[in-house]
């Protein structure tokens, strides 16, 4: 009977530690085991902290340059197009913060705001991911694409965004107040449509678990590259390798483009390179060294593996 006692109390205590467990927002071992791969900085909730120096670089290189990288690396699914956005124009880079929302089922959402409760998260599940975030970290939402009744925020949230990430949002979905939400200081966003009405019928599910935005797959941590042609997503052990991969591309368009323009190029317009243009093209550099953003050392580095395989 003692023994029977005892496997009883057990069960309900390993019953009330699963219900203790946060259920909406993913655990730091949860995103360590969809990002293992990364060896650098965390954030406290886990997420990879890719250097802000990357970010800054990143805003600067093409998405078509990085799209080729993350090809060449089997990525084949991280780019979607079809956006509006507060400011086209201003390319924005980020390291992304997740959020999936689904279509709301009266148990589903009294079980989230339950945990909310437990939690001491206060207002509209929609509120709960802006306290999560850190400066340079992108608001990635999966909205389900939703445009009427899905306006994620308005410019009260949109003010929100912008305190805590200095950055700004993606949001498979709609938003509202875009003329106040255009005025508000050190925010962006890409989102599908605006639309008056308030958001209805939908909720939070998750924050920083893997969402898919259109055709692409995002992860907590991800490098966010949005711009006018486009968003692409690189995971965060390729960032850095990524970026100097698309610096090296610029570069060598910039030095093409010189030389087709002086008539020097042979007419080898795009193609041409072998050891001794590569060597040509290293003295250019020297001699520009302004138009280097990666240190000599990765340039270096990246000229050495582009000569190996010409």
């Amino acid at each position: 009977m003692l023994k029977r006692l005892l496997w009883v109390a057990i069960c309900v205590l390993a019953a009330g530690a699963v219900s203790a467990q946060a259920q909406v927002k993913m655990s730091k071992e949860q995103i360590l085991f969809y990002t293992a791969e990364w060896k650098g900085e965390r954030f406290a909730d886990g997420r990879p902290k890719i250097p802000d120096s990357l970010l800054e670089r990143a805003k600067n290189v093409t998405l078509e340059d990085l799209w080729d990288f993350l090809q060449g690396k089997g990525y084949r699914c991280q780019y979607e197009n079809g956006w509006q956005a507060l400011h086209l124009d201003k390319p924005m880079a980020g390291r992304a913060l997740t959020a999936q929302y689904m279509p709301a089922r009266p148990d589903m959402v009294a079980a989230i705001k339950a945990e909310g409760q437990a939690e001491k998260r206060v207002g509209g599940t929609n509120m709960w991911p802006i306290n999560e975030l850190q400066v340079g970290d992108v608001y990635v939402a999966d909205g389900f694409g939703k445009i009427v009744e899905g306006t994620l925020i308005g410019s009260n949230l949109g003010s929100g965004i912008a305190a805590h990430s200095h950055t700004g949002f993606v949001f498979d979905a709609g938003i509202r107040d875009v003329e106040e939400n255009k005025e508000i200081q050190n925010l962006n966003g890409f989102y599908r449509a605006s639309d008056p009405s308030a958001w209805k019928d939908m909720t939070l599910t998750a924050i920083n678990a893997p969402v898919r935005i259109g055709r692409a797959t995002v992860l907590p941590g991800d490098l966010v590259i949005a711009k006018q042609d486009g968003i692409l997503f690189v995971p965060a052990v390729l960032a850095s390798a990524a970026v100097a991969s698309a610096e090296m591309t610029n570069l060598e368009d910039a030095f093409n483009f010189e030389l087709n323009s002086k008539g020097t190029n042979g007419a080898e317009f795009e193609g041409g390179w072998n050891a001794a243009k590569y060597d040509a093209f290293a003295k250019w550099i020297d001699q520009h060294p302004d138009k280097l953003k990666m240190t000599k050392e990765e340039f270096n580095a990246e000229l050495s593996r582009r000569k190996g395989h010409h």
